[in-house]
This record gives structure tokens, C-alpha cells and sequence, in this order.
């Protein structure tokens, strides 16, 4: 098995009316994404060729998608969610999504509220290499 290397991407910031109050609902907020694939990137650095990894652009509009799509009452529901876009390359073999709810109904002062979430391909779903 090739070592394991990291394709990135943080900070991408998307609104969405997610929440269990209906305000949340109503008037939408903006959510932050980090999300951390680990997949073996050598076929892509040895090829030169975008086919051979993942394509980090498209990744993040499919992502952007969910954010702004189906509202959810958890931010727990929205992570998983967005840690199966992830999984959808079968080259990927695990994923951590950090989904960042800035502006959460807390009547204090704070800077961030986060879950981050860790998910890796069954085994089963390694078996198939297609990507």
C-alpha cells in the first residue's frame, strides 16, 4: 500500500439556513468548511495529469452544494454529509471535515463553534479501485 499524502482545502465559506431554531431557517447563515482527504497522491505527481487526483476545484463546488442545499438541524448531520462527498473518489481513504458555525445562537461572546468529523472507507469500499 502507497503512503498516504493530504489534499487541503479550509476555509471555504458558504451560506446556508441550517439549525434547529426557525430563524436559523428563515434567515440563513454563513458556515466555514475544512476538509482534509488522504489518498495516495503519487499517480497525480508522477502523471502530471489531473486525472490522477482529485480535482480540488469540483470538490469544493460539490461541497459548497450541500452546504447551501437541504437544511439540517445539526452541524454533526451537515459534517457527515459533507465527509460523504469526500468518500465519493474511491481513491480517497479518509476524510476530516471541520464545518464552523461562527454565528451560532449563543447569547455570549465567542469566536467559533465547530464539529469536526473523522470518516474512512470501509473496507468493502477498498476493495474497488474505479474511481
Amino acid at each position: 500500500m502507497e503512503p498516504l499524502d493530504e489534499i487541503v482545502l479550509t476555509g471555504l465559506t458558504v451560506f446556508g439556513r441550517h439549525g434547529v431554531f426557525d430563524h436559523e431557517r428563515r434567515d440563513g447563515q454563513e458556515f466555514t468548511i475544512d476538509l482534509r482527504l488522504r489518498l495516495s497522491l503519487t499517480p497525480a505527481a508522477h502523471s502530471d495529469d489531473v486525472v490522477d487526483t482529485v480535482h480540488y476545484g469540483e470538490l469544493a463546488e460539490k461541497v459548497a452544494a450541500v452546504v447551501a442545499g437541504e437544511p439540517v438541524n445539526l452541524i454533526e448531520t451537515l459534517a457527515d454529509r459533507i465527509a460523504d462527498v469526500g468518500l465519493e473518489d474511491r481513491r480517497v481513504q479518509q476524510v476530516v471535515v471541520t464545518v464552523h458555525k461562527p454565528h451560532a445562537p449563543i447569547p455570549l461572546n465567542f469566536a467559533d463553534v465547530a464539529v469536526t468529523v473523522h470518516r474512512s472507507r470501509t473496507p468493502d469500499a477498498q476493495e474497488d479501485t474505479t474511481a
